[in-house]
């Protein structure tokens, strides 16, 4: 039985690569930065959480559903687990907000946010509200392009990951989720300012990202986090 259930919608994910050396003390105990060609990535993902909803009841419409931008992190461990390392998670709903610091650990803040959609663009914008650092902000616009039959070696990389590292209570554990495959389109960066990365510890991007993808979206169902991760593998 999942543990929770939810929708991912109208997701741009935005990333630069990076040294594994430069994060790997953001790492969780037990994991390094996961690599593809000697290099790491961080992302900023910006998409629409919807229905969030306990074990198999009908998810939440209101408190349920609102924007959320993600700064993240590649991350494996000692079982070969492959995941996400969050370092920053903002989202419009206060209680989702205090739930997923206190019951899971996340590093979620709130924030005043919007998804806005025009034609082939879409618009998310960010402003931190609380705890901080205040004001900490993002505002992205991308334009969707053609859909994606085959996602390269890099973008599967980015956006195959069934699960996240995180220090839940009693140590280190990664948390599994369960989705489609996602529907890929590349997409444009038509403009971009921010300062979440900076904001969560990571040195800010001064190159263009390295890719630049959207997704309309798939369901997710969350499991319950698996055993702790005690043994670091080598970093690569």
């Amino acid at each position: 039985m999942p543990l929770l259930t939810q929708e991912w919608l109208d997701l741009a994910f935005v990333h630069w690569a990076v040294e594994p050396s430069v994060v790997a003390g953001l790492m969780p105990s037990g994991t390094v930065p996961d690599t593809h060609e000697g290099l790491t990535y961080v992302g900023l993902v910006a998409f629409r959480m919807h229905r969030v909803g306990w074990f198999r009841l009908p998810g939440i419409p209101y408190l349920g559903s609102f924007p959320e931008t993600n700064v993240r992190l590649y991350s494996v461990d000692a079982h070969g687990r492959r995941g996400v390392v969050f370092r920053s998670m903002d989202a419009s709903r206060l209680l989702p907000v205090v739930l997923g610091r206190v019951g899971f650990r996340l590093p979620y803040l709130w924030s005043r946010m919007s998804v806005r959609p025009e034609g082939d663009t879409v618009t998310y914008t960010s402003t931190r509200r609380w705890p901080g650092p205040r004001g900490a902000r993002s505002r992205i616009t991308v334009r969707t392009g053609e859909r994606i039959d085959e996602p390269t070696p890099l973008e599967h990389f980015l956006t195959a990951r069934w699960g996240m590292h995180n220090m839940f209570f009693g140590g280190a554990a990664y948390l599994p989720n369960d989705h489609p495959r996602w529907p890929l389109h590349r997409a444009r960066l038509v403009s971009c300012d921010e300062d979440l990365v900076a904001s969560a510890g990571i040195p800010a991007p001064t190159d263009a990202p390295v890719s630049v993808l959207y997704s309309p979206g798939v369901p997710v169902r969350l499991g319950r986090p698996a055993r702790p991760v005690t043994t670091a593998p080598a970093v690569p």
